[in-house]
């Protein structure tokens, strides 16, 4: 059985969803760009509300180590999921000022992704198709990964179970196919929790 990790939640009303249907991880996105951006201090806010049960995970596009650390220092995130130009330099700088799992997102276009991926010294990888894109890649790369393994990239509720059952990731990961109107829809994540642990 694949963990469920809901990405992007941004309102009170969203951890609440999440302490109803408890999927193992939730996504605090750092990202200034991005639509379900929350700052530092919203983040604090939510995360005390967070069942206690939820990892929460940092999401970042090449931030500077020391506010990751300072995130996980004051208990705002449990979890750091990097999804930028970082590389395993990067990642040893990260790891001499703070101590909690690490999640690298790849891209995944090509065997040269995966080869990429399977190199990184995270204690997770996340293939993606996108930073958000919604899109699926082509899944058929990923049967070689021998690593423990989020998959993120299209996935929604009527295609999450077969992906789960072909492939056996660690975790699946969504956002944008879990929201109606821009905003995390509670029908759909429980659906999409609920396919995922068939």
């Amino acid at each position: 059985m694949s963990k469920v990790k809901i990405c992007g939640l941004s309102s009170e009303k969203d951890i609440d969803h999440a302490n109803e249907i408890l999927p193992e991880f939730i996504g605090f996105v750092f990202y200034p760009p991005s639509s379900r951006y929350v700052s530092p201090e919203q983040a604090a806010r939510l995360k005390e509300k967070l069942d206690y049960r939820i990892a929460a995970v940092g999401v970042f596009v090449d931030e500077e180590p020391e506010t990751i650390a300072e995130l996980v220092k004051s208990e705002t995130i449990d979890m750091v999921q990097l999804h930028g130009n970082e590389d395993n330099g990067y990642i040893s700088r990260l790891r001499k000022l703070c101590d909690c799992p690490l999640i690298q997102a790849f891209c995944i276009s090509s065997q040269d992704d995966i080869r990429r991926a399977a190199a990184s010294e995270a204690d997770f990888i996340l293939l993606d198709s996108g930073k958000g894109s919604g899109i699926t890649f082509d899944h058929s790369m990923i049967r070689d990964i021998k690593r423990p393994f989020f998959l993120a990239g299209g996935l929604d509720p009527e295609n999450v179970g077969e992906a789960v059952l072909r492939f056996g990731p660690y975790a699946v990961d969504a956002s944008s196919s879990l929201e109606t109107d821009g905003y995390k829809d509670p029908v759909k994540m429980k659906a999409f929790t609920d396919a995922a642990r068939i």
